[in-house]
């Protein structure tokens, strides 16, 4: 299997373009700068829309019944906890940003869910897990951030079992008048603006912007997916297309 780099325009899309870090660093150190507000805003300025989403991934999973699960980009931790409603008996998420992790922990704690749910450090372009390990896995707006695409999910495939069920949630961009016109405003000035105002970042939701108008999204993403190892790859938009729900198996 060969992989390409180039297949990601999104990894040219750095937090800060003149800092001498990678990406992967800089990814790392933005989230873990807006870390204590990343929840508040990301349920503000999606009007709560984003836990329709993370039900929607949860719910493709739920069909193979699955025991262990890898979150991947776990962050706060928000998918793995919606994946707990499911009966698994273990759910492992995997960060870069330890920031995030913390408050993740914070919040499976106050849920009593520590004992299903274990957060841990660790880069999603080099699993720390053996091969078919994990009957699903999952990743919500984390593969946009990988420094090389296709390294990230050919990992996520080799830990996954045959037969085992991939969901991953990604922004897209809306195609039809107007919600295409609107989405852009908002995505471009508004969210970018609210973002820094509250989480007095410079760069964090002006990334989320420029690297969501770069991800390769829909039919192109499918295949990217079924040349890292997965197959029957499929995208489904959701919210006029505001986002996407990509669901494979192995």
């Amino acid at each position: 299997m060969q992989l390409d780099d180039q297949s990601n325009p999104a990894a040219k899309i750095l937090p800060d373009a003149q800092s001498n870090l990678s990406k992967k660093e800089q990814v790392a150190e933005m989230f873990n700068n807006i870390a204590s507000k990343y929840d508040f805003l990301n349920h503000f300025l999606s009007m709560g829309i984003d836990r329709g989403w993370r039900k929607k991934a949860i719910a493709e999973i739920a069909q193979i019944r699955p025991k262990h699960i890898l979150d991947v980009a776990t962050g706060t931790g928000d998918l793995a906890i919606a994946a707990s409603k499911i009966g698994p008996q273990k759910i492992t998420g995997i960060d870069i940003a330890e920031q995030m992790l913390e408050v993740g922990r914070k919040k499976i704690a106050e849920k009593n869910l520590d004992k299903i749910i274990q957060l841990q450090k660790g880069d999603s372009e080099a699993l720390p897990f053996s091969t078919d390990g994990f009957d699903a896995v999952i990743c919500a707006y984390g593969v946009r951030n990988f420094e090389h695409l296709e390294v990230g999910l050919a990992e996520m495939s080799r830990v996954m079992r045959p037969g085992g069920k991939l969901a991953i949630l990604e922004f897209s961009k809306p195609k039809t008048f107007p919600v295409k016109q609107l989405f852009s405003f908002y995505f471009k000035y508004i969210l970018p603006a609210l973002g820094k105002m509250v989480s007095k970042h410079s760069r964090a939701y002006t990334y989320l912007n420029e690297s969501a108008m770069a991800f390769p999204e829909g039919k192109v993403f499918c295949q990217t997916l079924e040349r890292c190892g997965f197959k029957n790859a499929k995208a489904r938009p959701l919210t006029l297309g505001i986002t996407t729900l990509y669901t494979a198996t192995k």
